[in-house]
């Protein structure tokens, strides 16, 4: 308990915050956007902004407010039908937050990414730089996944993953995911549950105490919020997971009160291209090693073709791959310097031809 008191108390000096908000945070059930609930949040982000602080909120809704718009009862399934949802409710959704941020004398910006436009490098940079030159010009960026063109190959998959990607990027002082509960919850006995206030590692223990339902209009739950949670706080990022329609929440956060599940990050941080190789690339294939390769990568050594015992995939040079022990123990990630055809060949010798590394040092991240 000490030590959740003492990491609330240090959100407090939190100045530049990212703050993801859920459909069911700001959609009716209809999907047609909660314009009252939206105006309690967004006066909480200009009161935070107008105090001296730098925000950037990232916002679901869009395909919600789109499938009230084209009076779609259910969430479709054909991605050309979500694509559609999304472009006319991001219109919808856009015109009320303008609206609201305009009546707190804040000026808003609207920034939509997809997982393709951040796992290129150069357009990683262009996307930081942007964002950040909003934030420091005291502009919010509302930022959404560009649902109107993803596709699953360069989707994120939820918002929740993108808020904690979009934290990252802007080097971040703590992340808050609202959702509508107050945290996870364990099991309090007689069937009755209590909110879990602080946890340290998100592993199989807690991921146990997940019981998420699936949602007509939403994608998110407990599951993606504690992943992007540990996500974030390998990157030293607090997170708070708390629940965004309770009225004052943002404030009483960042006044190190003890609202919301909260995962406070454990020491230690990697430079940032290294945060771009662990967590801005999916993996296109997997190499597998033994044990002396294992021992050699912890201990800082590049990847050499001795250790390969086996390759997983076909991809080019410069791809992102898993590095996994024989076990299937996810070792390490990083960027190969010879295509998969060729590490079969090589994979066992002691030596290779052009480098002699499959993976160097410093192109993988130990995970």
């Amino acid at each position: 308990m000490t030590q959740n008191l003492k990491h609330r108390e240090a959100l407090r000096n939190a100045n530049r915050i990212v703050v993801k908000a859920g459909t069911k945070v700001l959609v009716q059930s209809s999907g047609r956007p909660d314009k009252r609930r939206l105006g309690l949040l967004v006066d909480e982000l200009a009161q935070f902004q107008n105090r001296g602080g730098e925000v950037a909120f990232v916002s679901s809704g869009a395909v919600g407010a789109g499938l009230d718009a084209l009076g779609m009862k259910t969430r479709p399934k054909a991605m050309t039908d979500l694509q559609m949802a999304a472009a006319v409710g991001q219109i919808r959704l856009m015109s009320v937050y303008d609206e609201l941020f305009g009546s707190n004398k804040c000026r808003i910006g609207q920034v939509l990414l997809t997982h393709d436009a951040l796992r290129n490098r150069e357009r990683h940079l262009n996307a930081r730089n942007t964002l950040l030159n909003l934030i420091t010009r005291r502009i919010v960026p509302i930022i959404n996944e560009n649902d109107a063109i993803s596709t699953e190959e360069i989707q994120f998959g939820d918002n929740d993953v993108l808020a904690a990607l979009v934290a990252i990027l802007i080097d971040a002082d703590a992340l808050v995911l609202l959702s509508t509960t107050d945290g996870l919850r364990e099991p309090a006995g007689n069937g009755n549950t209590k909110r879990v206030s602080y946890i340290e590692e998100v592993d199989d223990n807690i991921l146990g105490l997940i019981d998420d339902k699936q949602d007509r209009l939403s994608s998110g739950g407990m599951a993606s919020k504690l992943e992007s949670a540990q996500i974030a706080a390998h990157n030293g990022i607090p997170v708070v997971i708390a629940n965004g329609r309770k009225t004052g929440v943002l404030t009483r956060i960042f006044e190190g009160n003890d609202e919301g599940t909260l995962l406070f990050p454990q020491a230690g941080n990697i430079s940032k291209r290294k945060r771009w190789i662990a967590f801005f690339n999916r993996a296109e294939g997997h190499l597998v090693v033994d044990d002396g390769a294992v021992a050699a990568l912890g201990a800082g050594k590049s990847l050499l073709p001795v250790g390969i015992k086996a390759v997983e995939g076909a991809f080019k040079v410069g791809a992102m791959v898993d590095i996994q022990s024989a076990a299937g123990e996810h070792i390490a990630r990083g960027l190969v310097e010879y295509e998969s055809e060729e590490i079969e060949t090589l994979m066992g010798q002691k030596t290779a031809g052009k480098s002699g590394e499959v993976i160097h040092r410093d192109n993988m991240v130990i995970l």
